[in-house]
């Protein structure tokens, strides 16, 4: 019979004070109320937990953890491992598997989440315990030696990068020669002895890189992973990330160990993203992607481009419809529209993340405006949920449709962050913040971005990628800091090393201005007039100021110093002029 975890205050501790907060068998020690404790992902897996939905079971260490960690001199809290295994063998329990045991293993995910999502900023890695052991264990258990021998290479490769500080790119090269090997374009046309093949050279590039070979234990693979996810709260991208979104850099990380539920066994399983509403748009619909016979960093980092969300009906009915249900109940829980991460073994769904979606601006006042209609919340929290930058961002210049015209149209890929960039073509983050510092204006130009490119997307007008969806890194962080993003261009081929890019016939160079527009996807050769925005065009953004005009206890007046700038002023709202200084218009006679 399933077994439950001990209700909260039940919990005896090693370590000086309470760091473990665990969930399963629909229980859990903690809630949403929890976030500051529990990071977002811990505390909403807890909520799902008591909600009745299916979560796979596992445990949270504190931030607290993490900030006594550095304080310690980048030591665990004595008695906090202690606390770690005692909660793993809480998850044996629940799962009736063994970490470490070859007959039946137990494998975990571990996980950062912070109190403020922080998309991709910090380190997971998945399918942790594995070892030759546990190996054949899994493939005695599932009959899958390919799907075994998957999962493997996908821990020794994410492990060596995350926690053993490889190069990413040494593993990428020694995949894409596999499959230049086989003659095959995808990982999922590697055979089971493609893989085997794949993880020996994988380890052999660890050791050659670390000079030792990779660790085998699974106890040690856990302590290593726990200490390089609080590490990873101090790593360059998750800096530049808070400094950007102005988020506290003494929160710290939780870390999150979590059953291992598997998408890559075959076309009845599979991982995936969706929103609950469109975050481009704000359109009430489910948005999202899904790759069958994956995990979850193929859809984020857009290792290979993935089918909309919709397909699922066709795959697999009955998950997607369980899918809707609770992506409509966690929706009308939190009050707002939610960003969902899932796993599909073997025909039955798991929920893995929920947290509340990033969104363009256009996004966030249609749907507090339509939240607003539905009941779901007030108009006072309405306007509490639309910021400054928002209404700035929805007032920016967009294209000259005459220019657009006759412009040489480039490419076309997924609109996935809306808006017009115009900029020098750059193809490295670091170029770009060195070309934004000596005042030029540049579009980032990648095959596929990653987190450590952040501090490039963060100053550049816009971002392009080859590769990659709706749900990827690059679409995901280029809404939430309101830049024009193209993804998966796949008409676009980018060389690094000779700094060009081309596209159905047409090359550019590192230096050349190119646009695009994030609305339509359209990515253009040189660089295209604008022209200003029309308030008038955009009701919902009306609406909410007007909201905004009945509880406000302040006019608003404006700079204006020509007729012209003084109507426009009246046509936005102004109630006044403040300020005009008459010389301008004498010496514009």
């Amino acid at each position: 019979m399933t077994q439950t975890a001990p209700p909260s205050a039940d919990r005896s501790h090693r370590a000086a004070r309470r760091y473990i907060y665990a969930w399963g068998g629909g229980r859990a020690e903690g809630d949403a109320t929890m976030r500051d404790l529990l990071g977002g992902k811990g505390a909403g897996l807890a909520e799902m937990t008591n909600a009745g939905l299916p979560v796979p079971p596992g445990f949270t260490i504190t931030t607290e953890a993490c900030n006594d960690y550095f304080t310690a001199g980048q030591q665990l809290p004595d008695g906090l491992w202690d606390d770690v295994l005692e909660a793993v063998e809480e998850v044996e329990a629940l799962t009736g598997k063994g970490f470490g045991n070859a007959a039946d293993p137990l494998l975990v995910s571990v996980r950062s989440g912070a109190k403020f999502s922080m998309p991709g900023m910090m380190d997971t890695v998945l399918n942790l315990g594995l070892n030759e052991a546990t190996l054949n264990g899994l493939v005695a258990l599932t009959g899958n030696e390919r799907f075994g021998w998957d999962a493997y290479r996908r821990f020794v490769q994410m492990f060596g990068r995350i926690v053993m500080d490889v190069k990413g790119e040494r593993f990428d090269h020694a995949l894409e020669a596999a499959k230049a090997a086989r003659d095959v374009h995808l990982d999922t046309d590697l055979t089971a002895g493609d893989l085997r093949a794949l993880a020996d050279d994988f380890k052999r590039i660890v050791r050659e890189d670390t000079g030792r070979d990779f660790p085998s234990d699974p106890y040690e693979q856990l302590d290593l992973a726990i200490k390089a996810v609080f590490a990873s709260w101090f790593g360059k991208r998750a800096v530049d990330y808070r400094n950007n979104q102005k988020i506290a850099h003494d929160l710290g990380t939780a870390v999150n160990v979590v059953t291992m539920v598997f998408g890559n066994m075959g076309d009845d399983s599979g991982t995936g993203v969706a929103f609950t509403r469109d975050p481009n748009t704000g359109e009430h619909v489910l948005f999202g992607e899904y790759l069958t016979n994956a995990q979850g960093e193929d859809v984020v980092a857009g290792i290979r481009t993935a089918p909309k969300i919709s397909q699922m009906q066709t795959d697999m009915p009955e998950v997607y419809t369980e899918f809707l249900r609770i992506g409509q109940q966690l929706e009308k829980h939190y009050r707002d529209v939610q960003d969902l991460e899932f796993t599909i073994e073997r025909g039955k769904l798991y929920m893995l993340q929920t947290r509340s979606a990033k969104r363009t601006a256009a996004a966030a006042v249609k749907i507090a405006t339509d939240f607003v209609a539905e009941g779901l919340i007030t108009k006072e929290e309405a306007l509490g949920r639309i910021e400054p930058a928002h209404v700035d961002q929805l007032l920016r210049d967009q294209f000259d449709p005459g220019a657009r015209a006759t412009a040489t149209r480039l490419a076309k890929g997924l609109n996935a962050s809306p808006g017009a960039a115009v900029g020098r073509a750059v193809f490295d983050a670091d170029v770009a913040v060195e070309w934004v510092a000596a005042g030029e204006r540049v579009v980032l130009v990648r095959v596929e971005t990653s987190p450590d490119d952040f501090h490039g997307m963060a100053v550049a007008q816009g971002i392009l990628t080859a590769r990659g969806g709706a749900t990827s890194h690059a679409a995901v962080v280029a809404r939430q800091i309101g830049k024009p993003c193209v993804a998966g261009c796949h008409e676009l081929a980018v060389d690094y090393a000779g700094g060009t890019a081309s596209a159905n016939g047409v090359s550019f160079a590192e230096g050349d201005w190119i646009s695009l527009d994030g609305s339509t996807g359209e990515v253009f050769l040189g660089a295209l007039p604008t022209v200003s925005a029309r308030f008038e065009d955009q009701p919902e953004l009306q609406e909410i100021l007007g909201w905004a005009d009945e509880v406000r206890r302040m006019e608003v007046w404006t700079n204006a110093d020509k007729p012209e700038e003084a109507a426009m002023a009246r046509r936005y709202g102004a109630q006044g002029i403040g300020l005009c200084r008459t010389e301008h218009m004498f010496r514009e006679g």
